[in-house]
């Protein structure tokens, strides 16, 4: 029943939000982030670092709730993110405060059983995925290649950290 709640209050934040005129201008950078997740979500199917999970409905599993989000939630809040991204030294508080809004709903979620934590990571890994994200995401927007290549490093680094077995891929 969360998910739900979640799916019409985003849909709404999306109603008041975002200027639909805008999607083309936005559209790749939303691809960029929906090709990632499920990327990561495919090779680290065994191996998770972090999962969603219900704690209401028994068939509501993991991948159903990840598609949700990978496809509902977080395209809106990154079309929002993108939309009223800030020039100037304006833009430091603003990414702060993203990836303090995308920590805390991680960190309540996990006190009340919808995240869960696996393999090593943590809150902190998360705060800092999320401080990378939010200027990868950024950087796609303004220039594809040097996200690509941020986006490299980024994996490179994470693997060396949190690297699944060959065995544990999918």
């Amino acid at each position: 029943m969360y998910l739900l709640a979640m799916v019409i209050i985003y849909l709404l934040l999306a109603k008041r939000f975002i200027d639909w005129s805008r999607w083309k201008e936005f559209y790749p950078t939303i691809q960029f982030f929906i090709i990632c997740n499920l990327l990561y979500n495919f090779l680290f199917y065994q191996h998770n670092l972090w999962i969603y999970k219900s704690i209401t409905l028994p068939w509501l599993n993991r991948t159903l709730i990840e598609l949700v989000f990978t496809f509902f939630i977080i395209p809106i809040t990154l079309y929002i993110y993108l939309q009223y991204y800030p020039e100037g030294n304006k833009k430091y508080l603003y990414i702060g405060a993203w990836v303090a809004y995308f920590t805390l709903i991680e960190f309540l979620s996990r006190r009340i059983g919808l995240f869960v934590h696996d393999n090593g990571w943590h809150i902190g890994w998360s705060a800092l995925f999320n401080i990378c994200a939010f200027i990868i995401l950024r950087l796609h927007y303004k220039n594809y290649i040097r996200a690509f290549f941020a986006s490299a490093i980024f994996i490179i680094i994470l693997l060396f950290f949190f690297h699944p077995s060959l065995q544990e891929m999918k």
